[in-house]
């Protein structure tokens, strides 16, 4: 088995892998999903423009693209059926939760409103502890992840 084949069988395993993960566990090749699958099933660039009727340098192009973030949508969706493959997109939350998303959101909201109160007690010198303003954040918190008001999403 020479060297070529040796690496064709690791990227069609890590191909297989991938199409098994959850989505959050999704990491994407170096070179980009374009070239990793093509080389993976031994298809020149020639060959992928052939079945798409486009040329070996709009094939090129189109990896590229891809590595530099500017690929489209449609066109990695055509890009995968021309390997025989399927496009998915998503957009998940970092920590795959979307409930930490809102929580960081109201803790922000929460810390933010807790700090100005702070400021005008201090200046009427009624400044509270430190305990007692973490626990106001805390309460503020909970209470904007259960009632968000219009504006949550706002820049502070």
């Amino acid at each position: 088995m020479s060297v070529k084949d040796i690496a064709r069988k690791q990227m069609l395993s890590r191909i297989n892998e991938t199409a098994a993960a959850p989505v959050g566990q999704l990491h994407t090749p170096k070179e980009g999903w374009i070239s990793f699958v093509r080389k993976a099933l031994g298809m020149s660039g020639a060959q992928l423009g052939k079945r798409l009727s486009l040329s070996r340098g709009r094939i090129s192009q189109a990896e590229k693209s891809e590595i530099e973030g500017g690929v489209t949508l449609r066109s990695m969706h055509e890009m995968a059926e021309g390997l025989g493959c399927r496009f998915v997109y998503a957009i998940i939350p970092e920590s795959g939760d979307l409930k930490d998303v809102i929580e960081a959101q109201a803790r922000k909201r929460a810390t933010a409103l807790v700090k100005r109160a702070a400021t005008h007690m201090a200046l009427e010198k009624q400044s509270l502890r430190d305990e007692q303003n973490k626990a106001e954040i805390e309460r503020l918190t909970r209470e904007l992840i259960q009632n968000p008001p219009s504006n949550f999403w706002e820049a502070e």
